[in-house]
């Protein structure tokens, strides 16, 4: 009996520990802890330690903990730079370029007519020898024709220095001229050429060219141009006198099927002025004339 008494005071004590348990439970749940100063309360007393926080990281918030990043390798360096098995191609010092900028024609009142300008180099970045020419066709006559032969030196990394001869094939009977100036590119990206030439007799002669080119899309590219051409002395057998002689504007529009070859369409408008106006209009032609060209653009 003595056994059985112990055995129900003991299931009597779990018993009431469960229920008291219970009441705090309830009595916590409905606490308004709001109303509660913490700032009274000495949490210094307290063992921490004992406390297992483990179950809290999922339900808290807390983050788990990283794994520490791994030492750096040699074996890690090496397949992360690995050996170049190829060594690297420079291009050749000796190079050449051939540009056909304006390959042209057009039919006005006065008839067809036709037109070039090409140029190119060889030679390497400083020392360059470069080939000019330019000429004009009408009726089946050929107007203006020439070729220069010019050695360039670069003096800066957008411009060279020319200096050469140049051959005037037409009109009328041939000449030389030497000729000395400079190219390249000026701010806002404006090429820019302006030529020297002394001829025979004395005859001197300067052409000056500005060119740019805007880019509508990557393939249609606006490009205007503006020529002007003036002269020493008045030379009647070539129809050109001195001072102001011509100017000449251009505005094409041209397609690039690829970065070689882009056919285009434009206007040009060219006026003579002073003695070379006069002359002009003495041979029943006129000082002033705009035209409507297509033609194609390549290089190689």
């Amino acid at each position: 009996m003595s056994g059985m008494h112990a055995t129900l005071l003991s299931l009597a004590i779990v018993l009431a520990a469960a229920a008291t348990g219970q009441a705090q439970a309830q009595d916590h749940a409905t606490t308004d802890h709001s109303q509660m100063d913490h700032s009274t309360m000495d949490h210094s007393t307290m063992d921490h330690s004992t406390m297992d926080h483990s179950g809290h990281a999922g339900r808290s918030g807390f983050p788990a903990p990283v794994t520490p990043i791994p030492t750096l390798t040699d074996a890690d360096r090496a397949a992360a730079f690995p050996k170049l098995e190829r060594h690297m191609t420079h291009a050749s010092a000796i190079n050449s370029y051939l540009l056909f900028n304006r390959f042209e024609a057009w039919d006005a009142d006065p008839g067809s007519g036709q037109a070039w300008e090409a140029q190119g180099w060889f030679g390497t970045d400083l020392h360059r020898l470069w080939l000019r020419t330019e000429g004009e066709r009408s009726g089946g006559t050929t107007e203006s024709a020439d070729l220069e032969l010019l050695y360039g030196r670069s003096v800066s990394a957008w411009w060279d220095v020319v200096a050469g001869v140049k051959r005037d094939f037409a009109p009328d009977d041939s000449q030389t001229w030497a000729a000395f100036g400079v190219q390249g590119l000026a701010p806002y990206m404006f090429e820019v050429s302006v030529t020297g030439y002394v001829g025979e007799s004395g005859r001197t002669a300067l052409v000056a060219e500005a060119e740019y080119e805007l880019l509508l899309s990557n393939r249609l590219i606006l490009q205007p141009v503006v020529e002007a051409t003036l002269f020493g002395k008045d030379d009647p057998a070539r129809g050109v006198g001195s001072g102001l002689s011509s100017m000449e504007a251009g505005l094409r529009v041209r397609y690039e099927l690829n970065r070689h070859f882009a056919p285009y369409i434009g206007v040009v408008h060219e006026r003579t002025f002073g003695g070379t106006s006069r002359l002009r209009r003495s041979d029943g032609g006129s000082s002033r004339d705009t035209r409507a060209v297509i033609g194609f653009r390549f290089w190689f």
